[in-house]
């Protein structure tokens, strides 16, 4: 029997929240542990600034022992960008000295910040560590872009994110009449365009009444629901909090229509969550959402900030229940044509066998 090839994947803690991790957990028991052995070592936790620290020097330590005793031959590491970039530093200087081939799945949403706005000794520092690394994998043809600013084009592939379908829940969908409940995923804070969400409510309220936004997530949650409450709109937005498994999957079956307001994104789990389900999109037009929403086909998609445009198009979903049921097949069909787990560790598994030759 062929040996298996050595793999050391950098990841967060399985409870983090956030899109990363979600992407992480259709890895663990996949093909890819059939196909190569998997060491996994977890550098990231949710919690405060010293739990944090701990993590770190905890997942550098095991890192260390890995590359020592288990001898891996290609290391995989997930990042974003913000803190995250320092926090991999390590991993990708301890690799490199290591000979490693490492590969950098970036996941980082805010370009600008990271990159284009940075002073030069920032740029150069980021220019420095992403050069030690031996393949990039963008989440979209734009991220690519985006990345080519740092590193060679020929160093970086597009591996899309992917939906974890259910077509249980996506033909129930079909089969019950909408009750207007309008549904978002994430992190609540400015770069999801969670400060619009609270004049779209006022301007769908207007049509629809008793019309349910609700607001899965958290972080600055205080903050909107005190601007809710100014608009006396608070009654029609619901606050659950973050949201996995049993109640995550509630809310999408009960939902009719996913809205992410996003300012900046790159592929958004939380979008392929919801066409696995058969729900429409209405979201903005950055990162790699437009390769997944088409307007008028399976859902709609806006500038950011446009609060107007977010409305009328809500409205318009929310008005038409054929024409939501017919968005909401399309949505369904499209991840299950492109967007699979089983199509995107594939991908994965391609990568790893030219980096090993």
């Amino acid at each position: 029997m062929e040996k298996q090839r050595k793999i050391c994947m950098v990841v967060q803690d399985r409870k983090v929240k956030g899109g990363i991790a979600a992407v992480l957990n259709g890895y663990f028991g996949s093909e890819l542990e059939k196909d190569f052995e998997m060491k996994y070592v977890e550098s990231y936790k949710d919690g405060n600034k010293f739990s944090k620290l701990i993590k770190a020097i905890i997942g550098y330590i095991h890192f260390l022992k890995v590359l020592i005793i288990d001898k891996p031959e290609l290391v995989h590491i997930h990042s974003s960008f913000g803190p995250s970039f320092y926090r991999k530093i390590p991993f990708i200087l301890m690799a490199s000295w290591a000979k490693k081939s490492i590969i950098n799945h970036c996941h980082g949403a805010d370009f600008e910040t990271f990159y284009l706005k940075a002073n030069d000794r920032k740029k150069k520092l980021i220019k420095k560590i992403y050069n030690k690394c031996s393949l990039f994998i963008a989440l979209s043809d734009e991220w690519k872009k985006n990345l080519s600013l740092i590193v060679p084009l020929e160093k970086i592939q597009v591996v899309e994110n992917y939906s974890l379908m259910n077509e249980n829940a996506a033909m129930e969908k079909m089969n019950r009449k909408s009750n207007n409940q309008i549904l978002f995923l994430g992190q609540i804070c400015q770069r999801k365009g969670c400060y619009d969400i609270p004049t779209v409510v006022g301007k769908v309220v207007k049509n629809f009444p008793e019309v349910k936004f609700i607001l899965a997530g958290s972080g600055e949650i205080k903050q909107l629901k005190k601007l809710l409450k100014e608009k006396g709109l608070e009654k029609n937005v619901i606050f659950p909090g973050w949201v996995r498994d049993e109640e995550k999957d509630k809310l999408l079956r009960e939902s009719d229509v996913f809205f992410l307001p996003s300012y900046n994104e790159g592929m958004p789990m939380a979008i392929l969550d919801a066409m696995g389900y058969g729900l429409p999109i209405v979201a903005t037009n950055v990162g790699g959402i437009p390769k997944l929403v088409v307007d008028g086909r399976n859902g709609y998609t806006c500038n950011p900030g446009d609060v107007n445009g977010f409305a009328e198009k809500l409205i318009t979903l929310l008005k038409n229940e054929q024409h939501l049921k017919n968005l909401g097949t399309e949505s369904f069909q499209f991840v299950k044509r492109q967007y699979s787990l089983e199509t995107h560790i594939h991908k994965v598994k391609e990568i790893y066998n030219t980096q090993l030759q």
